[in-house]
């Protein structure tokens, strides 16, 4: 009687110790993110398209069907053991093949595979039917972040690149990041999409295979340098849908996430003139002949929407991150090798090329860096020196 209270006693113990903990973890943990991950989440993203519905559909389905199976297979064979033993008398019987049960443990399994094959064949076929697309997208996997071109449809001619939120980036530095909702999930550029149109994407990268996916639409493409592949989702609902580069892609593979911004037809179209009001707006002249304090001027706004997550606002740098400030490249009088490191990147990839910026905005960053913090070099950068040094 004793021993049955003491273990009583222990087991509420250890089931109080056992809440607190668990009452501790939610304190700390941040709330769910509608189209993104949710706290303590172990089922699949709710979807927001068809085929994501189909998928889990499908993942149900054939969970359904691997249980009924276990259950069934080790059913017998424990009840053989038990009904069979040697302790009830049982003796081994002594018998051969029988063609019966030859037939029904290959017919079976044969009616099991097609069930689940059919389902699943056709969920794949669809996945894979990117034709009639209402709106066609390349997304380029860039080290690390996304760039964005609208080839065909509604907003063709949009391009522009998606980059982790630099405060995002400085949480994440600091080892002690605030609970956020959207922690290294916040984009400073979002793709756009209008709600309940078919969206092409294709996928392709510049350095290595990265993967484009975002689990509420049910999508997940490789995009492999020199391939193009393609996938698709129409969103049944608008709102904010989130995802991440999905392939190992090197040390910040973390700092590679994917938003989506599914708007009403009305919004989209909106969103779609103030766009390209926007980039025409932006569209500069490379021959254009800028003042030195109005390219740095320019230059601060590009090294903080690109280059500060790596070399910090300071310039100077992290860990393996080489510094900007005092760098022998930004105070060298040849101004041709800063411009050949912004185009064709160093280090095996460390650092990453920026061909995607444009001519007068590669001049105005390096013009910034060569004039800022300690680095006052009096050195300026003019588009028309980076366009030469494309060609």
């Amino acid at each position: 009687m004793k021993t049955t209270k003491a273990l009583w006693a222990a087991t509420a113990r250890w089931g109080l110790a056992l809440s607190a903990a668990l009452a501790s973890h939610a304190a700390m943990a941040v709330n769910s993110l509608p189209g993104g991950p949710a706290v303590n989440q172990l089922d699949l993203h709710p979807p927001v398209t068809q085929i994501a519905a189909d998928q889990r559909w499908l993942h149900y389905f054939m969970l359904v069907i691997c249980t009924l199976i276990f259950v069934a297979v080790f059913g017998v064979m424990f009840y053989s053991i038990i009904k069979h033993r040697k302790s009830k008398g049982a003796k081994a019987a002594n018998f051969h093949e029988s063609t019966t049960v030859e037939i029904v443990w290959t017919v079976v399994p044969f009616i099991i595979v097609i069930l689940m094959a059919l389902p699943a064949t056709k969920t794949v076929v669809a996945m894979k039917d990117t034709s009639s697309a209402d709106l066609t997208i390349k997304a380029t996997g860039v080290q690390w972040k996304w760039a964005y071109d609208y080839l065909k449809g509604e907003g063709e001619g949009i391009n522009f690149v998606s980059t982790l939120d630099v405060a995002h980036r400085e949480m994440s530095n600091s080892g002690k990041p605030a609970p956020t909702d959207d922690y290294l999930l916040k984009v400073d550029n979002p793709l756009v999409v209008p709600v309940d149109r078919k969206v092409r994407i294709i996928t392709t990268a510049n350095d290595v295979i990265h993967a484009w996916m975002v689990p509420a639409f049910g999508v997940k493409q490789d995009a492999i340098p020199g391939f193009v592949r393609d996938t698709w989702f129409r969103a049944e609902k608008t709102g904010d849908y989130y995802g991440q580069c999905a392939e190992l892609c090197g040390k910040e593979h973390a700092y590679m996430p994917i938003h989506v911004k599914v708007l009403s037809q009305t919004d989209y179209a909106a969103w779609v003139e103030g766009k390209k009001k926007e980039m025409a707006a932006a569209a500069d002249d490379p021959a254009k002949v800028w003042k030195l304090e109005d390219l740095v001027a320019r230059g601060e706004k590009v090294y903080a929407a690109n280059c500060a997550a790596c070399h910090q606002a300071n310039g100077k740098g992290a860990g393996p991150i080489k510094p900007v400030d005092g760098s022998p490249v930004v105070l060298d009088a040849d101004k041709g090798k800063q411009i050949a490191v912004l185009l064709n990147g160093q280090n095996n990839g460390a650092m990453p090329a920026w061909k995607q910026l444009s001519d007068t905005e590669i001049a105005a960053v390096i013009t910034y860096t060569k004039n800022s913090w300690s680095n006052k070099t009096g050195q300026l950068v003019q588009p028309a020196e980076v366009l030469a040094a494309r060609k």
